[in-house]
């Protein structure tokens, strides 16, 4: 009987327990996720991004995007991604509730905090934590609520931007074919290379047919120094494919384009349009960053050592082997 009675109580307590459990987790499951105002990408006017690297602002204007106050453009691809973040923002889960939000890196000091603007009106407001474990959320807390949520996707390297970083750093852009003239100079010495075209004689017919639509001869380019001498093709090609759409790898602020003076390279390529990017000595001891300007661009940058470099070899011709 007494085993009976015991088994008896340890039936009742599993059902309560089971109970217990099942009661919770309905419970847990019960709460609300705030449901997010969809945010449209062709009314947001202005995006304001303040984290541990500072505080940026970028403005619409006339279809364009510019980084407050100075109007600097805008790298089109980041804001696209910022802009898709903050129309697409999802939150999945409630994750935590006691304002510990050291842990998630949303305190003041780790946090990213996001403001979106439509005209005059905010549309989103949220602090961007760190990207959670699973590498497909990320911590965040929105404005006006003290709790914490997972957001779907992983984007908080998307709002990570300085002012240098978001901005637009194509140099020189232009199209290789276009280019019918290369102006080098070096150490003070110009040199000039000239594209010529030549035709190919055309493929001989094998059949009937074919000699009735006979193909145009195709013009082939072909480089000359300015002693007349050819050049490779291929090694002009690789040249004009180190500049052709150059980006800069940061900005110099504080001065003027005008304010850099006798560079130790410069080219120039004639053609539909012309472009001139001037090289300077490195402002640093080591050597590593040597500043530039280009017709293209309003603002002096800087290029890294083995870029700069790269350029500047421009067309040399190759050393020949001293004679045993």
């Amino acid at each position: 009987m007494k085993i009976k009675k015991e088994y008896l109580i340890l039936v009742i307590v599993i059902i309560a327990l089971a109970a217990y459990l099942s009661f919770r987790t309905t419970d847990r499951s019960q709460y609300s996720l705030p449901v997010l105002e969809p945010v449209s990408t062709e009314a947001v006017s202005k995006i304001g991004i303040k984290g541990t690297e500072g505080h940026v602002e970028i403005e619409k204007s006339d279809g364009k995007w510019f980084v407050l106050p100075d109007k600097y453009p805008v790298n089109t691809g980041k804001v696209k991604a910022i802009l898709e973040v903050a129309s697409q923002l999802k939150l999945t889960a409630l994750v935590s509730e006691s304002k510990n939000y050291d842990r998630y890196d949303l305190t003041d000091e780790k946090k990213t905090a996001v403001r979106v603007w439509a005209g005059d009106q905010v549309v989103l407001e949220l602090d961007v934590g760190k990207t959670a474990s699973s590498f497909r959320h990320t911590f965040v807390k929105i404005a006006g609520d003290h709790r914490v949520y997972h957001a779907r996707e992983n984007f908080r390297n998307t709002f990570e931007e300085t002012v240098d970083s978001i901005r637009d750093k194509t140099v020189l852009g232009f199209e290789v074919k276009d280019v019918r003239k290369i102006v080098i100079t070096k150490n003070g010495r110009p040199e000039t290379f000239t594209r010529v075209e030549t035709v190919a004689p055309a493929p001989d017919p094998t059949s009937e047919e074919a000699a009735k639509e006979k193909p145009a001869a195709e013009k082939t380019p072909l480089w000359k120094r300015s002693n007349d001498d050819k050049i490779d093709i291929e090694k002009v090609n690789r040249f004009l494919s180190t500049l052709e759409g150059l980006e800069c790898d940061r900005y110099i602020y504080g001065r003027k384009k005008a304010d850099l003076k006798n560079p130790i390279f410069s080219v120039t390529l004639e053609g539909t349009r012309n472009h001139t990017l001037h090289l300077f000595e490195a402002r640093d001891k080591a050597g590593e960053n040597f500043p530039a300007v280009s017709s293209q661009n309003d603002y002096p940058f800087e290029l890294v050592k083995y870029r700069a470099e790269d350029i500047m070899k421009g067309l040399d011709e190759e050393e020949k082997p001293a004679d045993k």
